[in-house]
């Protein structure tokens, strides 16, 4: 074992009490929600008591009122206020899944209501459980390559091109749709929980496919972007980027990179990590890939740890704060676009 791998800790879900029952857990959306977060709540211990499609108001209700301790909410960005505003006010503890509604102004209300009803809360970023990613953070606590400096991320996929996607919510900026939330969102919280808070940050975005058909064949205009280059500086004075895309030509594995004033982590694919220290000297960590899907397991993860943050009533984040700091990166990077140089500047 090397010496960085000795100082990595597992994540474990934790022991019932003798005689106290699961936790409940109720999921709305039967997408995401039910293909991975159920499977992960029941393999930490967990009893799903159901799973509601988002679209039926009242089944909602209903699930928010039943006899459980969770709400986890896996519907499209457009339904999160309203689903979570139903289990504030059943008084339940809440997940919802990332961008974390459509707005400032709606993570800002769901933000506040929890508060004020004082019910834990949490938000889907469970990429932070992803062991290569926990190692990089104990690096850095560690001080193996000092002062982090900059970060770059690079990740670029063929997903929504190879087969062409269909239109839906995802590719539409009115209901939450945008490369910026189903995938930057993630990006934004890698970087504020590695590196800290972000005090400036600004981006390009653009649109390769414009026009996709539904399900049905209709052509449908798209104004939510596929592709995007964002900046970030932080409270530290450290920086970073992040360039992704989910219509590239060819899927490539992505790669996480940060320089620091004595070294440098290189992540590629949460497979292999790299140490490279200043001495010349490299140590490199390879992780085993779970088959089947790439969320589970740090999902998982995720799930034991918001089991026994409710079961023992402790405060853990990723929280709706967390989730209403990277809305406000979402909103900004959105927000300004590439300024054209002009000719005088040729």
């Amino acid at each position: 074992m090397s010496s960085v791998e000795a100082g990595i800790m597992r994540s474990s879900p934790p022991e019932e009490a003798p005689g106290a029952r699961p936790m409940r857990v109720g999921i709305i959306g039967t997408g995401f929600g039910s293909r991975v977060v159920a499977g992960a709540f029941r393999d930490a211990g967990c009893e799903v008591t159901d799973v509601v499609t988002a679209r039926d108001a009242a089944a909602v209700r209903s699930l928010c009122r039943s006899d459980i301790d969770l709400v986890a909410v896996h519907s499209p960005p457009f339904l999160h206020a309203s689903h979570v505003a139903m289990a504030i006010d059943a008084g339940r503890a809440v997940l919802c899944d990332k961008p974390f509604g459509t707005s400032v102004d709606e993570a800002l209300v769901m933000t506040q209501a929890a508060e004020a009803a004082g019910v834990p809360n949490f938000i889907n970023f469970e990429f932070r459980h992803q062991p290569a990613r926990r190692t990089m953070q104990q690096l850095l606590e560690t001080g193996a390559i000092g002062r982090p400096e900059h970060l770059a991320y690079t990740a670029f996929t063929s997903g929504s091109r190879v087969p062409l996607r269909p239109w839906g919510w995802l590719f539409d900026r009115s209901l939450g749709g945008g490369w910026i939330g189903a995938f930057g969102s993630h990006a934004i919280d890698l970087i504020r929980w590695l590196l800290g808070d972000i005090e400036r940050a600004g981006a390009a975005t653009w649109i390769n496919i414009p026009e996709r058909p539904d399900a049905d064949g209709k052509l449908h205009h798209c104004d939510a972007e596929d592709a995007f280059s964002g900046w970030i500086e932080l409270r530290s004075k450290a920086t970073a980027s992040v360039d992704s895309t989910f219509t590239a030509g060819v899927s490539l594995a992505p790669r996480i990179v940060i320089t620091g004033s004595e070294g440098a982590i290189e992540n590629v694919g949460d497979a292999r990590l790299s140490l490279h220290r200043q001495d010349g000297t490299n140590e490199l960590i390879e992780f085993d890939r779970p088959a089947g899907d790439p969320h589970h397991s740090a999902m998982t993860t995720w799930a034991a740890a918001i089991r026994d943050a409710v079961i023992h009533g402790k405060v853990i984040s990723p929280s709706f704060a967390d989730g209403l700091a990277c809305m406000r990166v979402m909103e900004q990077w959105r927000a300004r676009p590439a300024v054209p140089l002009g000719s005088s500047l040729g």
